[in-house]
């Protein structure tokens, strides 16, 4: 079974996890993504741009999540005019 590694900036992922193909492990990496933002919520939107770099034993990048927070002051419902 393949291992693939799930590394941000801050946190590589050195032991890896065996995953039975590519598509589980994109599956995988959203979830993972998705804690990992959590985990760290204050500091994402400090930041607001977060990256995730799958590779596999060798360290052949598979594919890369990217995500970019965007924090608004004030988010309005535009409500359509009719004439």
């Amino acid at each position: 079974m393949p291992r693939f590694h799930f590394n941000t900036y801050d946190r590589p992922d050195v032991d890896g996890h065996e995953l039975p193909s590519l598509a589980a492990a994109k599956c995988a990496a959203i979830r993972m993504f998705g804690a990992v933002v959590c985990d760290d919520a204050d500091r994402f939107w400090d930041e607001a741009d977060w990256s995730m770099t799958v590779t596999d034993d060798r360290g052949l990048t598979l594919f890369q999540l990217h995500l970019i927070g965007t924090d608004a002051a004030a988010i309005t419902r535009h409500v359509p005019q009719h004439i």
